[in-house]
């Protein structure tokens, strides 16, 4: 079990990473799809997207001894599957004003939610154990303290990036970035 739970941990620290550099730099600061009329619906998605990854951290991967919190948690990366296979989907037309979607994003958009994906993929392998044919649910209240001390970390900083995510759908405190955007000339 430690072994999986350091993978899982692993992915989930690459996926943290990727994500931030695609989320929040590629999309918000370099492209800024919010202001962009054609891509206001991938923008949609991904406030969805960013809404759903602290509630996986906290209902599926900290609330290791609640079977409710981990029905919701399941729901939740349920729910997060559906809008990332909407989020492909439009991303084609979302992505004209920049001749589609480069191809080197594209890349990191694959390893962002394999990572993503292989982190939950891992932990649902510990969660469940199969006994005398019938699935069960185990408790790993005994996971290692590493584990709950980096999703407790990762919290924080997901909680801000929905909380930026949502505000840009906001016309009013998307100007407010904006006119702060405005002001950085690199990147």
């Amino acid at each position: 079990m430690e072994t999986a739970i350091i993978i899982s941990s692993f992915f989930l620290v690459l996926f943290a990473v990727l994500a931030l550099y695609d989320g929040f730099y590629l999309h918000i600061f370099k492209y800024q799809l919010h202001n962009r009329e054609e891509s206001k619906t991938e923008h949609i998605t991904h406030t969805l997207r960013a809404v759903f990854f602290p509630a996986i951290l906290y209902f599926l991967f900290l609330k290791q001894d609640n079977y409710t919190a981990f029905a919701i948690g399941l729901t939740i990366v349920l729910l997060d599957i559906l809008v990332l296979g909407y989020d492909a989907f439009i991303e084609k037309d979302s992505r004209q004003f920049m001749g589609g979607l480069p191809r080197w994003e594209y890349i990191v958009h694959l390893f962002v939610n394999g990572f993503h994906f292989a982190s939950i993929a891992v932990y649902l392998s510990i969660r469940f154990t199969f006994q005398n044919g019938e699935i069960m649910l185990s408790n790993i209240n005994q996971s290692p303290g590493f584990f709950n001390l980096l999703i407790v970390n990762l919290l924080p900083g997901a909680i801000l990036m929905a909380i930026l995510h949502i505000f840009l759908c906001m016309p009013k405190t998307a100007l407010i970035w904006n006119n702060f955007r405005s002001k950085i000339n690199c990147c």
